[in-house]
């Protein structure tokens, strides 16, 4: 098996307002991952008050780490997804790992399990992906992987990126799900000069971090658009109110994952379109590969 992403990295979906305004989230959203990814390292516990700096330069190794571990898992995506103020579409995917690129296999709406009729469909649709997928062409498969390996390095990039674009203070300490935490707090570095065009989303974003003290991985993360963030000239902005929420928890080993993550944007597109939009998600039902490659087997 090839390495599966953690849920965060998946791109927000389209909207009115085109490619640009998808792309524009994408980007946001990937900046968010890299702020709220400052944290997360997995290192012996120490007596004295660690550096901040210190703590986000070694984190980005091992988000690495948990990203090659995460490959290893399938996981269920709840999704509840808003346009504005209208009603939330509710629906659950099994995310499992076929030939390097992730599948999204339908399993409930309305957290409502799908009828046997609709489970057998997305079965059906389910092993023509995976034939499809063993017969490609190797030209085939590199389309395929293009986007996602794209986007993967976009997040990286942005990761790496983040430890010259803010300024990090640990603000004290706090309790969270059981776990001691130290407490980060984030702000953009005066000065800074973003290395390119997606960057400069970083000069727009604060955050706080809790981070857990013994295996000093985050527990909890929140990130906030404080100034208006605009691409591509007046046809996408994110501005102030766009929130990012991000809660984690360990699975196995040193390996921690996302159990929630939600999204509230407040964008723009043309200059005039209100993209406001909502996107809340709660990842639940980590198993190992083989086991649910094993119970698929099984189900036939």
């Amino acid at each position: 098996m090839k390495r599966i992403p953690l849920p965060l990295l998946r791109n927000p979906r389209k909207t009115d307002g085109g490619a640009k305004q998808f792309l524009a989230l994408s980007v946001v959203r990937a900046a968010a991952f890299a702020l709220l990814a400052a944290a997360g390292f997995s290192y012996p516990a120490v007596v004295t008050q660690p550096d901040p700096l210190e703590i986000v330069r070694k984190s980005v190794e091992a988000i690495e780490t948990n990203w090659k571990q995460a490959s290893n898992y399938s996981f269920v995506d709840r999704e509840a997804q808003s346009k504005k103020e209208a009603e939330p579409t509710v629906k659950s995917y099994e995310v499992l790992m076929i030939d390097g690129s992730p599948y999204r296999r339908l399993v409930a709406i309305d957290d409502k399990p799908l009828s046997l009729g609709e489970q057998a469909e997305e079965d059906r649709k389910m092993r023509a992906e995976v034939e499809k997928r063993e017969h490609e062409t190797d030209r085939e498969e590199k389309k395929r992987m293009a986007k996602y390996l794209r986007d993967r390095k976009r997040e990286h990039d942005m990761i790496r990126e983040m430890v010259n674009a803010f300024e990090f203070r640990l603000a004290g300490e706090e309790t969270i799900h059981g776990h001691d935490c130290w407490v980060l707090d984030t702000s953009p570095k005066p000065g800074y000069e973003p290395k390119d065009r997606e960057s400069r989303v970083l000069l727009g974003m604060t955050g706080r971090l809790w981070i857990d003290k013994d295996q000093y991985q985050w527990v909890k993360a929140r990130a906030e658009v404080v100034k208006p963030v605009s691409f591509f000239g007046f046809l996408a902005k994110v501005g102030p109110g766009t929130h990012f929420l991000l809660e984690q928890e360990p699975i196995a080993n040193n390996l921690w994952v996302p159990k929630h993550f939600n999204m509230q944007v407040s964008a723009s597109a043309l200059g005039f379109l209100n993209e406001d939009s909502t996107d809340d998600e709660t990842f639940q039902d980590y198993k190992p590969m083989s086991q649910s490659l094993a119970e698929l087997r099984a189900s036939k």
